[in-house]
C-alpha cells in the first residue's frame, strides 16, 4: 500500500501569475512533485522486498533514494502551502497588525532585522550549487530560526531543524519563464510569501518536545 500521496494545490495553477504562471505550477506540482512522491513509495516496495529476502546489496543506494524522493515530496508539500497571492495575503514581510508578531519577532532576534534575514535566505537559495533550497528552519535545541541550504534535496541542514519557508531553487520551479536568472526568481518569490501558514508552521515547530532536554 502507498504511504504517500500527491496533496492538491491551494489555489489553481494562474492563482500566482505573474510571479508564477500557470505552467511552471502546473508541471511543477503534476509531474515533478508526483515524481517525488511516486519515487518514495517505489523505494519503500524495494527495501521491504530487501528485509524480505534478506538480501542488503542495494541498501546504500535504497536509503539515499528514499531520502531524495522523500525529501522533495516533504519540501514541495510545504512550498505550495508556503504561497499565496498578493490579493490573499501574500507578500510583504510579517507583521504584528497581521497577526504574525511572534513570527517577526523571532526572525529580528535571530537575524536583526527582516531585511538582514530577506538577505540571508535569498543569498542561500540563489546560491546553492546546482539544483536546491533556501530554507527558513526553527531549530530546536536553540529554539531559534536559522537559514539553512539543502543541495538537491539533502545535505547541509541541521538535524531535526523544521523547515517553515521554503524556495526552490531548481531550475524546473522557474526556468521556463524566468529562464537562467534564478536571482530574479528568487526575489519575485517574496512577492507571494504567505505569512500566515509560515507563522503556523513556527507555532506548531516551538511546540515540539526539545531534542535535547536541559
Amino acid at each position: 500500500m502507498a504511504m504517500y500521496t500527491l496533496p492538491e494545490l491551494p489555489y489553481d495553477y494562474a492563482a500566482l501569475e505573474p510571479v508564477i504562471n500557470p505552467q511552471i505550477i502546473e508541471l511543477h506540482h503534476d509531474k515533478h512533485h508526483a515524481a517525488y512522491v511516486k519515487g518514495a513509495n517505489d523505494t519503500l516496495e524495494q527495501l521491504a522486498e530487501a528485509r524480505d529476502k534478506d538480501s542488503w546489496g542495494s541498501i546504500n543506494g535504497l536509503e539515499k533514494n528514499l531520502a531524495f524522493h522523500l525529501s522533495g515530496h516533504i519540501l514541495h508539500s510545504i512550498y505550495w502551502h508556503n504561497m499565496a497571492a498578493p490579493k490573499h495575503g501574500g507578500g510583504g514581510e510579517p507583521l504584528a497588525a497581521d497577526g504574525v508578531g511572534e513570527l517577526a519577532d523571532a526572525i529580528t532576534e535571530a537575524f536583526g532585522s527582516f531585511a538582514r534575514f530577506k538577505t540571508q535566505l535569498s543569498k542561500a537559495a540563489a546560491t546553492t550549487q546546482g539544483s536546491g533550497w533556501g530554507v527558513l528552519a526553527y531549530e530546536p535545541v536553540s529554539g531559534r530560526l536559522i537559514v539553512e541550504q539543502a543541495y538537491d534535496h539533502q545535505g547541509n541542514v541541521g538535524q531535526g531543524s523544521v523547515p517553515i519557508l521554503v524556495f526552490d531553487a531548481w531550475e524546473h520551479a522557474f526556468y521556463l519563464q524566468y529562464k537562467n536568472q534564478k536571482v530574479d526568481f528568487i526575489e519575485a518569490m517574496w512577492e507571494v510569501v504567505n505569512w500566515q501558514d509560515v507563522a503556523g508552521r513556527y507555532a506548531r515547530a516551538k511546540e515540539r518536545t526539545p531534542l535535547i532536554a536541559p
